[in-house]
């Protein structure tokens, strides 16, 4: 909708900014310029492999650690489809034993979903069956207060200086179909994982979208660095966000929680109508909410606030209700009255700007006649509400569509491994990595993680091998090894097996499973009814249609359990074999 960086003169003025307890001394927290892994990490993975050689020895497989091969699992996006089909996939390789194999989880998109809701979990991988159940079961059952909501987009708003549309976009609708607001932070799980894969979330710079900077369009935030995979650009996580100059924190900001963290990753499915029937409903319970505070004061009178309230938010109301008209191309010219007779505080000039403005109202116009009635806020928020004035922000950055805003960490650096343009602006704007490829392969094939194995689960809702060929695509422009990808034809993109085996002389191995295939459904016509079963946009799923995906991922890994050992063994097998001759 709205463009990037462009001022508008009917922005509403945002509330003085607070800073945290920290922020009157500057820290230690700088900026790394390197490609190594942090030290952090390093100790994890190392941990973490002697756990894959043991279980690689259940399975008669022995190697030394030198020699075990470097398995990590990815997760495509795809909405809920693929939170709960990375949740089946992975209940059962910890079922088939296969889970402590895995070095390294990487998700996006709608895969970060089941991810954030796992390492909630102390070493989740180790009691997985239970955490499945308690998952589901929320999914389920779960609700979220209008009053934790509440509370918490007040929180982002008082607490952030770059308040944006993502902050609303999780509070209002993440947390709905997640069913918990989730206020964890990496800071706080850090030592909770020994025995798990380590995470990479995934998502990307938009900012480097538009430019068309393909080394630095791909952020990867793991519990211990955020920063740009390909370039070599990190700041520790907890940081991330924060106001940054030269390479140093002059600014705290909030640490990013997972619910936040959830939205970013997941705002590629953002859908206009659906904020602003999200934000609709919110108002409303806002107004319920008043109007029974209102009514337990009623003996005593209500007060000018209490009434002013109200006719603000009757004003909020019928802006929102007024854009969703339009959008919808039905008739908003009874609303447009409303909103005129509501605005009694309007000066004859006012006045007259906004009914010539509200002549002919479409989709063209209305972004601006939103804007202009928000930057009214003193006739219809006469008090200034500090919940009104919030809502009435999360309208205007609904109509201008500006996502993730954040501190840009390399601000006013100069580095010759990054693009020069990075360190130009203050801020960067970061979103769904599905926009360019809906699958986390880049964080994975950084030379320093030295992957062998990529196990690859797409749960794409139409053609399962994009994001492998955007992938080999954008590797060979960066010149990073990966597998030379066959040309798949049209049958078998609608009909695809379960089971793919992609290598290369350099490259790592890639194992590509999609998650409805002929194994698992049937015939072509089988695969299309399942899709369209499971879209991408639709209602939350309930019990029986939850179960069933579940089942369906659950196959694809349970069928392949031997085809999976078998590469395994032939990474191991190969090289023994080549030293030999």
């Amino acid at each position: 909708m709205g463009q990037l960086g462009k001022a508008n003169p009917y922005l509403l003025q945002p509330l003085p900014a607070k800073m945290s307890e920290g922020n009157q001394s500057e820290c230690d927290c700088k900026v790394r310029i390197d490609h190594s892994l942090n030290e952090d990490e390093i100790n994890h993975v190392t941990s973490r492999k002697e756990s894959a050689q043991e279980c690689l020895k259940r399975h008669g497989i022995h190697c030394s650690l030198e020699d075990l091969p470097n398995i990590a699992l990815l997760a495509s996006g795809g909405s809920e489809r693929a939170m709960v089909g990375l949740l089946g996939s992975l209940v059962a390789l910890f079922q088939d034993d296969l889970l402590d194999c895995m070095l390294y989880l990487a998700g996006l998109s709608g895969s970060t979903w089941c991810m954030a809701s796992l390492y909630k979990v102390p070493n989740w991988s180790s009691k997985l069956n239970e955490v499945k159940d308690d998952f589901e079961q929320r999914l389920l059952n779960g609700d979220v207060r209008f009053k934790d909501k509440l509370s918490t987009l007040k929180k982002y708003y008082r607490q952030k200086d770059n308040f944006s549309l993502t902050d609303i976009w999780a509070v209002l609708v993440i947390s709905e179909i997640v069913k918990e607001i989730d206020n964890c932070t990496f800071t706080s799980q850090r030592s909770q994982h020994s025995k798990d894969p380590y995470p990479i979330y995934t998502v990307t710079d938009m900012l480097s979208r538009y430019d068309k900077l393909k080394a630095e369009k791909f952020v990867e935030i793991t519990p211990h660095e955020t920063g740009y995979s390909i370039s070599g650009a990190f700041v520790d996580t907890s940081c991330f966000g924060s106001q940054f100059y030269q390479g140093v924190k002059i600014k705290d900001q909030p640490e990013m929680d997972m619910l936040f963290l959830q939205g970013m990753c997941g705002s590629g499915l953002a859908d206009l109508e659906k904020i602003l029937e999200a934000l609709l409903h919110f108002i409303k319970d806002l107004m319920l909410c008043e109007l029974g505070i209102m009514g337990d004061q009623a003996s005593s009178g209500i007060n000018q606030t209490d009434v002013h309230s109200s006719e603000a938010g009757k004003v909020l109301l019928t802006l929102v209700e007024l854009n969703l008209l339009v959008l919808r191309e039905e008739d908003p010219s009874s609303h447009i009255q409303t909103l005129i007779d509501s605005l009694k505080e309007l000066d004859k000039e006012q006045k007259e700007k906004l009914i010539t403005m509200s002549k002919h109202m479409n989709k063209k116009n209305i972004k601006e006649y939103t804007l202009y009635i928000c930057s009214l806020h003193s006739c219809w928020n006469p008090k200034c509400i500090e919940i009104l004035t919030i809502i009435g922000k999360c309208i205007e950055l609904v109509t201008l569509w500006i996502w993730g805003t954040t501190y840009n960490f390399l601000y006013n650096m100069a580095a010759k491994e990054v693009s020069p343009s990075i360190f130009k602006e203050e801020k960067r704007r970061y979103a769904d990595a599905g926009f360019d490829i809906n699958s986390p392969f880049l964080p994975l094939l950084r030379k320093e993680r030295d992957i062998d194995i990529l196990l690859s689960l797409d749960f794409s809702e139409t053609d399962p091998f994009e994001s492998l060929v955007k992938t080999k695509d954008m590797c060979r422009d960066l010149d990073i090894d990966f597998p030379e990808i066959p040309e798949v034809s049209e049958e078998e993109k609608s009909a695809p097996k379960d089971f793919y085996v992609f290598e290369g002389p350099k490259a790592p191995t890639v194992i590509h499973i999609p998650l409805f295939n002929i194994k698992n459904c049937g015939d072509k016509e089988e695969i299309r009814k399942w899709r369209k079963r499971y879209k991408t946009f639709q209602p939350p799923y309930n019990g029986k249609r939850m179960d069933d995906l579940l089942e369906k991922a659950e196959m694809n890994i349970k069928n392949n359990t031997e085809n999976l050992l078998t590469v395994i063994k032939h990474h191991i097998l190969v090289p023994f074999i080549n030293s030999q001759v």
